[in-house]
């Protein structure tokens, strides 16, 4: 006798709740006013500017960034320094990429030693350490982290001298 009152008043309950009166009168009172204001017509899009590339040409000159080397300073270098390539000994494969065009996408410890990875412009992918060489610049290896390796350029003053230029490629990290 209990269960039937009880789906008696569950049903009635539930018949309450959802006839709740027109709850929603301020919404569809807008969309009232909203369909009986006139329609107007849509601007048609403006048209488009064609694109115009831009020729960037300025990459064989100075980084902005990079402090400019007086005359006298590499004068002064050419003649306190004995700095030359040693062009006898074998390239490796790396030397014929510009820095630029490589990256160190990782590092890797294998026996204690700390090795970069390196990827080339063709997507090859290159174990390289400490004394190791890269680049067009008979850049050598001189120091690698787990996030950076630094690499010292042997470069021509453009006369009969060379300096040594210190360079740092970064770990490029996926987004």
């Amino acid at each position: 006798m209990i269960f039937p009152r009880l789906v008696l008043v569950a049903g009635v309950s539930m018949l309450a709740a959802c006839s709740g009166g027109n709850q929603y009168a301020d919404l569809d009172a807008f969309v009232a006013e909203k369909r009986a204001s006139p329609s107007g017509q849509i601007a048609p899009i403006p048209a488009l500017k064609a694109y115009r590339a831009f020729s960037y040409s300025a990459s064989g000159m100075r980084a902005p960034f990079n402090r400019p080397v007086d005359v006298k300073e590499i004068a002064r270098l050419e003649t306190a320094s004995n700095i030359k390539p040693d062009l006898k000994r074998e390239k490796e494969f790396l030397e014929q990429f510009s820095l630029d065009s490589i990256t160190v996408v990782g590092t890797v410890r294998l026996e204690g030693v700390l090795w970069a990875l390196i990827k080339d412009p063709d997507g090859g992918v290159h174990r390289v350490r400490r004394n190791n060489y890269l680049g067009r610049n008979f850049g050598k290896i001189i120091d690698v982290a787990e996030n950076y390796l630094t690499v010292v350029e042997i470069v021509s003053t453009g006369g009969d001298g060379w300096v040594e230029r210190p360079r740092s490629l970064e770990l490029k990290v996926r987004k």
